[in-house]
């Protein structure tokens, strides 16, 4: 199987020969071997692990993303954000760490957005009702 792991600057791993792949969406972990049936998948943060067809492993720490799987050989992910990496205890202990907390404070910044928005809006209508233009209610 080919695999291809591809973030908006980078293709991050393009790899010929690749006897199984396992990877984590939101049903759990899951794996795919040769001439599995087309499949499409979101990812959730976690690492991507695959064995070539010599034995040898392969990781890849990614900040979630989408996983294909086509005509029984091609792998493509597309995420946001992925660190390869050969030493599966490394990217465990830093990168998902460091992937989590990011997630976490973009999360935070987006409820901080929503409810600065949700302020802007009450203070017009607020503005609207006490001038007389506002809808009635």
């Amino acid at each position: 199987m080919r695999l291809r792991i591809l973030t908006p600057l980078a293709v991050v791993v393009d790899e010929d020969g690749i006897a199984a792949l396992r990877a984590e969406d939101a049903t759990g972990s899951f794996g795919i071997l040769p001439h599995h049936a087309d499949f499409l998948t979101a990812l959730t943060i976690g690492v991507v692990s695959w064995r070539r067809a010599d034995g040898r492993q392969g990781f890849c720490a990614v900040r979630g993303g989408v996983l294909s799987m086509t005509g029984g050989r091609d792998i493509a992910v597309a995420t946001r954000e992925a660190v390869p990496g050969d030493d599966l205890a490394s990217l465990g202990e830093i990168v998902l760490a460091r992937f989590r907390s990011s997630y976490e404070d973009e999360r935070q910044q987006h409820v901080e957005s929503t409810r600065l928005h949700l302020n802007a809006i009450r203070q017009i209508m607020s503005h609207l009702r006490a001038n007389g233009g506002g809808p009635s209610p």
